[in-house]
């Protein structure tokens, strides 16, 4: 939060016109990373990650994460939340496609709808127009400033969150796969285990997403350690074994 607000400082205050066109989309796409860690700490909070033990402290931290992020219900993205989890890749799931919507543009749409009604719509729109106008009007912010490092990387980390949180992860998923009784399938998802670094700057860690569905109460920095906890055990028992059969 404090990075994504000082860096918000930083690049609506700074005269773009002496800045080389080489820096423009570093600063988009470092914007558009930390904009998607402020949704990344609502999640953790929804699992009650952020403060373990306070339900209290862990709502507020959410609550303004998301009003930060894009002015969002943090009770609205709860509820949906926990129903992704309860039923992934079925009808009941918000976040999932409904037989109609499969190609990923379709999906996304479906996806910005499940969480954007008509209230949250609204209250969007106002809440970003206010604070726009506030910023321009009142500070003397130039318009170009705040398009291209605070509007734009609402947009871009919608499609971020999308793309690795939901679509990679959850696109090969069926009724028979959610079905199936296979331990690895039962939250139907897939993980992406990208090396650590890429799987920190894609989405915090959320392709290792069989494991935060199977340990929903981790926070994301915790999340590869999973993995190479349940491949250590892997590699016990298969040296185990083996020295049982000789």
């Amino acid at each position: 939060m404090l990075l994504w607000l000082s860096s918000l400082e930083f690049l609506a205050l700074i005269d773009i016109r002496q800045l080389s066109l080489l820096w423009f989309l570093p600063a988009i796409l470092g914007r558009t990373f930390l904009q998607t860690g402020l949704f990344i700490v609502a999640h953790d909070a929804i699992h009650g990650a952020v403060l373990p033990g306070s339900l209290r402290l862990n709502y507020w931290f959410g609550q303004l994460a998301v009003t930060l992020y894009a002015f969002l219900s943090y009770q609205k993205l709860s509820l949906n939340h926990w129903q992704h989890h309860r039923h992934p890749g079925q009808a009941s799931d918000p976040d999932f496609h409904d037989g109609i919507h499969r190609n990923i543009f379709a999906w996304y749409l479906k996806f910005m709808q499940s969480y954007l009604d008509v209230k949250q719509s609204v209250s969007l729109f106002f809440g970003i127009g206010i604070l726009f106008l506030t910023l321009h009007v009142g500070f003397h912010i130039p318009v170009v400033n705040l398009l291209l490092f605070w509007i734009l990387p609402i947009f871009l980390s919608s499609i971020q969150l999308f793309f690795f949180g939901i679509f990679l992860p959850h696109r090969l998923c069926s009724e028979s796969f959610a079905g199936s009784g296979d331990i690895e399938n039962s939250h139907c998802s897939t993980s992406s285990y990208y090396p650590i670094i890429w799987s920190f700057i894609t989405c915090y860690h959320l392709g290792y997403h069989w494991e935060h569905h199977e340990y929903p109460y981790l926070p994301w920095y915790k999340l590869p350690f999973v993995q190479k906890s349940k491949q250590h055990k892997f590699r016990e028992m298969r040296q185990f074994l083996t020295k049982k059969c000789r």
